[in-house]
């Protein structure tokens, strides 16, 4: 996890552009999604995270977004009634 407050934008670019970085997420809130998530994008600078992969963020204890990862996050809802 790479909290957005501790890397510079050229590093960020860099690591998206070369795949390292591939979700975004809310560290307050616990939830992960695509990096191109408009809820995502509204998010404070300082509660975003970035994550290379999906289990990366699962591990985490994140759960996916309801916007941009709809399928994703009623299999989410499913498990953890």
């Amino acid at each position: 996890m790479i909290k957005h407050s501790e890397i510079d934008d050229t590093t960020l670019r860099t690591k998206i552009n070369d795949r390292s970085i591939q979700f975004g997420g809310n560290r307050k809130l616990k939830i992960y999604g695509t990096l191109d998530c408009k809820s995502g994008k509204r998010m404070k600078r300082e509660n975003r995270v970035f994550f290379k992969s999906e289990d990366k963020a699962i591990k985490k204890g994140f759960r996916p977004c309801g916007h941009c990862m709809r399928k994703e996050y009623q299999v989410w809802i499913s498990l953890n009634k």
